[in-house]
């Protein structure tokens, strides 16, 4: 069996990661099923990744068993969000890539562009080929929530646009990323699109 993102999204609070971390924690410890538990294991070393305790996420990765490729996709995401969140892009590259490897099959294309999405963050260089990737992977896809993907892609392309000081380019992109929030995302991304829209067309 594998982890629904439906009851990962009810477990994940980002603002939250400490709160986040003791739910998933006691969802894994309840959980019947070796993968979908070592699924949420690897949730638990996210959210202390993103508290920045990044040798016991590390340590939480350990004791993950690697029970199927959707729990070694999740495993190496997560090993490799601790090293570019502390600050190592390179170091974080391989495990990305082992990502990408891992969720190779149809029904892991969420992880896939879930990889292909933290490789544009990690690999500045490719950025843009490893989002092109990410958007040819959802263009077969018909799922809401995998859909969502695309916020986040139009979203970081548009700030690396920006960041370059190509602010017409980054316009495009912001209005990409409101359109596909407005049809998959949520009211909150829709509020945040709407603020870097602004911002970046102030500027043209």
């Amino acid at each position: 069996m594998t982890l629904s993102q439906a009851r990962l999204d009810e477990l994940w609070d980002f603002s939250d990661p400490a709160g986040s971390g003791a739910r998933l924690r006691r969802a894994a410890e309840g959980e019947d099923d070796a993968a979908v538990r070592a699924e949420l294991q690897t949730q638990v070393a996210r959210a202390l990744g993103l508290q920045e305790r990044f040798a016991e996420a590390d340590a939480a990765l350990d004791a993950v068993a690697i029970a199927d490729d959707a729990v070694a996709a999740r495993a190496a995401l997560e090993r490799g969000r601790v090293r570019n969140s502390a600050g190592d892009p390179d170091a974080a590259i391989p495990y990305f890539t082992a990502a990408l490897d891992a969720a190779s099959r149809p029904d892991l294309v969420f992880l896939r562009v879930d990889a292909l999405h933290m490789l544009a963050i990690a690999d500045a260089e490719q950025a843009d080929a490893w989002t092109d990737a990410a958007h040819a992977a959802l263009d077969a896809v018909d799922d809401p929530r995998t859909l969502r993907w695309r916020v986040a892609l139009h979203n970081n392309t548009g700030w690396r646009r920006l960041d370059a000081g190509r602010v017409g380019d980054a316009v495009t992109s912001f209005e990409l990323a409101r359109d596909a929030a407005a049809r998959w995302g949520t009211p909150q991304q829709v509020q945040w699109a709407d603020e870097a829209l602004a911002e970046a067309r102030f500027l043209l």
